[in-house]
Order: C-alpha cells, then structure tokens, then sequence
C-alpha cells in the first residue's frame, strides 16, 4: 500500500479534495498530489528519508494538510505539535519524541528554536534566524512513494499521562485506517461530503478528517481559525455536510446564528460532556449531532451516539464503533454487570500498542484492553455513559490539564511553599483550573516576590515584564483526543476559540476573596504568579481561580484533602486576572456605594448574565434579542485557532 493520496488521485483525480475556507479557493486531488509530490521532494532534498520522525510546527494552511500528506510519501511518521504551547513544553515532547527535524512558519519560528537542540528546523516560509533554512531553498528530489502496512507508524501525538508529562502516542497505519472505517459505518459517507474543519491539526480531531478525506474521496474544507458566526456561515457558504466540534464551540455557533445550515448531516460533538440542554437544542432546531467518546490513544472515537439514540437517552455517548471492545471494569479489573459503574477499558484495532520511551510500562494494558482512567457504565443494552476520571485530570473546554503539572510549574516561584491545583465546575468550559496556594510567611512572601521581581525585571507595582510589557494571558486552549471525548480535543481548544476572554466569571472579588492568607499577599502575587505561570505553561493551563493560604488542608494521612481545597476555592477564590472578576462564583450582596438613599430612587439595573459579566458574544455585539438565525456575514471580528475533532 501507499501512502492514500497516491491511490485516491488514480481514483478521483478531479473530484476537489479541499477548499480553503477564507477565500474559497479549491484544489482537485490532482492538484492536491502536485503539491504534495513537490513538499515531498523538497524534504528529501532536505535529508527527511524513511523511517524519520517529522515535527511538524505550522498553523493550519493549505501547507500543512501538504505535510501531512508528503510525510507518508517519504515513509515518514508524522508529529504534529500544537502552537499554543510553550518553549518548554514543545521542548519536553521533542525530547520524548527524538525528532529528525522540525517544519516550522514565520509564526512558529521563534518557539520552534526555543524547543529543539540539535535538531535541524526548517520554515515554510522565509526565515528571520540564520540557523533555519527554508523548504523551498532547494529543488525538489524525485520520490518514489514509500510501501506501508498496516504495522507501520503513521503519526505520534500527545496527551497528558497521570504522572502530568506529556505521553507521545504512535498510531499505525492500520490504527488510522480502521478507525476511518469504524466512524464510517457510524456516520455514513456520501461521495458528496464536505467535512468541515475548525479544529488544532495536531488533535486527532482536527488530524483524522485530513487522513478520512482521502479514504473516502470527499472533500476537506479548512478554516485557519475558529469564530462562532464564521465557522457557522461556512457550513452554509460551501454546503458542508459534516463537521467536529466541542460542546461549547456547538454552543456559541447556536448563540450566534439560532441555528445551523440544512446540509449539515453530522456534527460530531466531542472532546467534553455534552449537557443534556444542549441535545435538547440540536433536536429542536433540526442540528444532527453525534456526541462520541474518544482518545488519543484510540485513533479518535470509541463510542459514538446516534440521533435516534439520543432521544431516550440524552446523556449516552452510544454504543462502541465498529471493531471496538469496550468492557467495565472495578478496582480488581473484573467486568461489572451493566448498570454498574467502573473504569472503562478499551480494545480493538484502533488502539495504540503502547507509548514511547520511558512511559511504555504496557501498565494501562490489562486482558481486557487499555485502561482509558475514565469512569463509566454500559447499560443493557450496550450504551456507554462516561462521568469523570479516575484521576483528578482536569477537563476544561475539552482540553486536558494535568494537576501535577500545574502544581509544579506554580510551586517553582520562590513565593510558594506549596500549591493544591484541582477542578471547578464551570458553566462554560465544564471545568476551570483553580489553585489554592499557601504561601506561609505572607511579609516574608512578599519581600521574596518583590527581589525576585526586581531581578527579572518585572514591575513590582504592577508585575509585568517592563521591557515585553506583556499586557494580557494567552487563552490558548483545548484535545481530549478522539473525536469529540477524547483523551485530548479534536478541536483546538475551544478556550482559544474566541479570543482572549477565556472562562466567564463574575462579581466582583472584594478584599477578602483572597483567603486566609490577606489580600495583600493576593494584590502582589497574583501579577507575579501569572508572569511567572505565562512563560512555562499554555495559556489554557493557567489558573483561573487562585486562593492564598498559610498552609494546605490536608487528611489525617497527610495527603492534601481535594475536597476541603475545592471548597475552599469555592468560598474565597478570585480570578487572579483581576479585571474579570471573582471567578465566577456568586458574589455577597455589594455595599451601597451612597449610604443615603437617591432621590428620586434610581432605575431597576439591568440584569446581569448568571455568571456576572457579559458573555463574551455579547461583548460589543448585539444584545437586543432580535433573531439572529438568518445565516449571513459575520460581523462579530473575531478570530482565532481553536482546537478539537471530537
């Protein structure tokens, strides 16, 4: 077999494999494979051969779905990384990986540097750093395309493992190919399809419909960026049939445009749980969507729900894809009965063989499969229900947080003595980072913060790096792989979907939001922390809601009570960003600003949105209520790269 562009242009060499969306512009599969043989044959002339692990560090062009293609050209594997990340943390999945080189953009150019050592980086584009050649500064080689079975690896990916490092999982050939076929026998496939994709290319959910558009000869329509009004009016504009999304990327485009276009026949939603408002919604307004349940690991959907399937059951993900074995177990690793709860364990031949490097223990394989960590029940007549992890892993706009991770990039500031990082319910994103901090001597925390300022150069009034004078968070988010509930988001993280107002909050955090610890020590650290949190983690990891403490609650054990902690959150947390306010927890009642009563009495408020502030939809956008169902030009200017296929 070779690589699949080379068969489907024998196939359906003029049926448009790919539309780019912002400007309509399409390419038949013979104009597809032309790009893909020069990519191809510039790399070899580059030194890329057989076997070789390719990172690839590009936003999602035309380009990149030329890599993708080109890499199985040259027998490569592929290793998509994400551009929301950091330095360090492209630098830990490089060293996981051992990459032969990194693609990079303009854009990415500088992190891509950051991250490798040793390791040659070249540019799509023309470079800034003498160090990075460009692609296209050599002529391409001649490329006889690569043979593949089945056993071969196709790609690698990463999601977060339980010790909080990020685990690279390889995917074969065959892994991909039957998870294709599987989603198929799922979905349907019609020669006329044209699947939609809004989500981070290196998600399985943005990642899969690359590969499937191939197999099934369809077409790829690809947006470089994800906005409630625009991704909804290119469903209308270019009669898309299919598209991925997570929940509240499927939310924010109903807000926006009442409904979806006819064409639609699946909306596959993954990548966090679906609320069972939102099913009712879809079925009201006609929307096909298919809630599914996947991960990484699994070449994206284990289980996928039907429309009909959801009518009864609203919160099902379905049953198990075609080939796939799902069984329950409990804590000893037996099967329970239905109805009963337990660890979901995966198998078939979508499953990955195992990690690479130091994670492939063969740990989380059992007789039974891979132990996904999710819990979970089937019922009786085969429909998988998913609830929460067996970990304290944090989902937040389908994207995955690991604790431990967070824990200890927070704890490196020298203000911290320790550092409790756990889960909040949200509204909007189903779960938000918060960590409680304990920062012990409080005067002492703050001379040590104000030291370590001053060396840094960040301003000790207002904790921003004076010479960058870095003003905002990156909100970039969210892969629970798969697509749509998957380990990692399919879409790119709906937290970087709309910009940079990430998680809603609400109220107003008064001096007390603080805790125990004073709001002195809160009005100081929090600039510090976030500073200190930017520059080591994605901006979707960061803490939304932040707590000070002299010490951690902890059991009679000495492990630190998480329920006390989220409690604790609850009850004095704040959003460390200040200007958002208190996290969006219900505020107390204000003081009146004017102890005498006006006269005459002042008009009635308006009333506020539940979580306090205006939604980010409504800012600067239209409040009025008219209907805005009529699909048309998007007026709202945003922009952004979001994340996941579910």
């Amino acid at each position: 077999m070779r690589d699949w562009l080379s068969h489907r242009v024998v196939s359906s060499p003029d049926e448009v494999g790919l539309i780019r969306a912002e400007d309509g512009e399409a390419w038949t599969y013979a104009d597809l494979d032309r790009l893909v043989s020069e990519t191809a044959g510039r790399l070899a002339a580059h030194g890329i051969a057989e076997g070789d692990r390719l990172g690839v560090l590009t936003p999602p062009y035309v380009g990149t779905v030329g890599l993708v293609h080109a890499t199985m050209r040259l027998g490569a594997t592929l290793v998509p990384l994400g551009e929301e990340l950091t330095p360090r943390e492209l630098g830990e999945r490089v060293d996981r990986v051992g990459l032969d080189a990194v693609v990079c953009a303009e854009s990415t150019e500088s992190n891509a540097l950051d991250a490798v050592e040793d390791v040659p980086v070249l540019s799509v584009d023309e470079p800034t750093d003498a160090t990075v050649t460009a692609v296209h500064d050599v002529d391409p080689e001649p490329v006889e395309p690569a043979a593949w079975t089945f056993e071969d690896p196709l790609c690698i990916l990463f999601t977060s493992g339980t010790t909080g490092a990020p685990k690279p999982v390889p995917l074969t050939a065959g892994n991909v190919y039957s998870s294709a076929v599987a989603s198929a026998f799922r979905l349907g496939v019609d020669p006329e399809d044209r699947w939609l994709v809004s989500l981070a290319l290196h998600h399985m959910g943005g990642l899969a419909p690359v590969y499937r558009a191939v197999l099934y000869g369809s077409t790829l329509v690809l947006r470089e960026g994800f906005d409630p009004g625009g991704t909804a009016d290119d469903i209308d504009r270019y009669d898309v049939t299919g598209v991925s999304l997570v929940p509240t990327m499927l939310e924010r485009m109903l807000d926006r445009r009442g409904t979806l276009a006819d064409t639609l026949r699946v909306v596959l939603l993954g990548g966090a749980p679906a609320p069972e408002e939102l099913i009712e919604r879809c079925r009201d307004y006609s929307v096909p969507v298919y809630p599914t349940y996947g991960m990484t690991e699994a070449a994206s959907q284990v289980a996928t729900a039907t429309p009909s399937a959801t009518r009864d059951r609203p919160d099902t993900v379905g049953r198990p894809v075609f080939g796939t074995d799902v069984v329950v177990v409990d804590e000893n690793g037996d099967p329970v009965d239905a109805g009963e709860t337990g660890e979901i364990v995966v198998d078939g031949p979508t499953i990955t063989s195992g990690y690479l490097g130091p994670d492939a223990a063969g740990e989380e394989f059992g007789p039974y499969g891979l132990h996904t960590g999710d819990v979970g029940t089937l019922d009786e007549d085969g429909y998988l229900y998913v609830f929460n992890r067996l970990d304290d892993r944090i989902i937040s706009g389908g994207e995955n947080v690991e604790p431990g991770e967070v824990s200890d990039v927070l704890g490196g500031h020298p203000a911290v003595d320790d550092v409790a990082v756990v889960g909040l319910e949200d509204d909007e994103w189903g779960e938000r980072v918060a960590a409680l901090v304990a920062v012990g001597d409080r005067p002492a925390a703050i001379e040590t913060t104000e030291a370590t300022d001053a060396e840094s150069g960040v301003d000790a009034e207002s904790g921003v790096d004076a010479e960058s004078a870095t003003d905002a968070i990156d909100e970039d988010g969210p892969e629970r792989t798969g697509d749509g509930g998957e380990d990692e988001v399919e879409v790119e993280s709906a937290s970087e979907a709309d910009g940079d107002v990430d998680t809603p909050t609400g109220g107003d955090a008064g001096p007390a939001a603080a805790g125990d610890a004073g709001s002195a020590t809160a009005d100081h650290l929090d600039d510090s922390l976030l500073e200190f949190a930017r520059d080591r983690l994605a901006g979707f990891k960061i803490p939304k809601t932040v707590a000070y403490t002299d010490e951690l609650p902890r059991t009679v054990s000495g492990t630190i009570d998480r329920d006390a902690v989220r409690e604790r959150l609850r009850e004095t947390g704040h959003d460390p960003r200040g200007e958002f306010g208190s996290a969006g927890f219900e505020p107390a009642d204000p003081e009146p600003a004017d102890p005498e009563p006006a006269d005459p009495e002042p008009a009635d408020p308006e009333p506020a949105d539940r979580d306090g502030v205006a939604d980010r939809d409504d800012v600067g956008g239209d409040d009025d209520g008219a209907d805005d169902s009529e699909l048309g030009d998007d007026d709202d200017g945003s922009a952004g790269d979001p994340g996941p296929e579910p």
